[in-house]
């Protein structure tokens, strides 16, 4: 056989199984839209055999729909590990709490409130400690690094983050 007659060979059995191509990704994928695509990329993987000597065609179209299939779920799979990394550096946290990036209006509301019991929390503070604290926790130096722009030594660094992060346990809370 030529390269024209195993074309339409694999083309003709594509025709005939079209219907039992779509059950077969149906199976597997449930509903929606993926479904059809893979049905039309199917023609498309057909349609580019042209020079390749098929011994089975219908085998060779459900090795076909099978790599197609897996494929799809990889995108989708590598799709969603990405999504899930984007989200873990995309979206803050603050301690415990989570800071969504498009917070309902009840829970601004309720941030912006915590924000300003914090913040009048922290102005009870010696002005010394204020600066320890927002150094190592608003801008995230390590304690060595917040040490060393102050001038003092990083036990100090400590003791005044402890009495910062009590104080302000007391005063706000949780």
């Amino acid at each position: 056989m030529d390269a024209a007659s195993h074309l339409s060979a694999l083309a003709a059995a594509y025709l005939e199984r079209r219907e039992d191509m779509r059950r077969f990704f149906l199976a597997r994928l449930g509903g929606g839209a993926d479904v059809e695509d893979l049905v039309q990329e199917l023609y498309l993987k057909v349609q580019g055999a042209a020079g390749e000597t098929i011994e089975n065609p219908p085998a060779y179209l459900y090795r076909l729909a099978s790599n197609l299939m897996l494929d799809r779920l990889r995108r989708a799979k590598r799709s969603g590990a990405r999504e899930t990394e984007w989200r873990r550096t995309h979206h803050a946290t603050v301690g415990a709490l989570d800071v969504a990036d498009t917070p309902d209006a009840e829970s601004a509301v309720i941030a912006r409130q915590r924000l300003e019991k914090l913040s009048k929390a922290l102005e009870t503070l010696s002005p010394v400690t204020q600066r320890v604290f927002r150094l190592h926790k608003f801008e995230g130096l390590t304690h060595a690094e917040t040490a060393e722009r102050m001038g003092i030594s990083r036990s100090a660094v400590e003791k005044h983050v402890s009495l910062a992060l009590g104080h302000l346990l007391k005063r706000v809370g949780p």
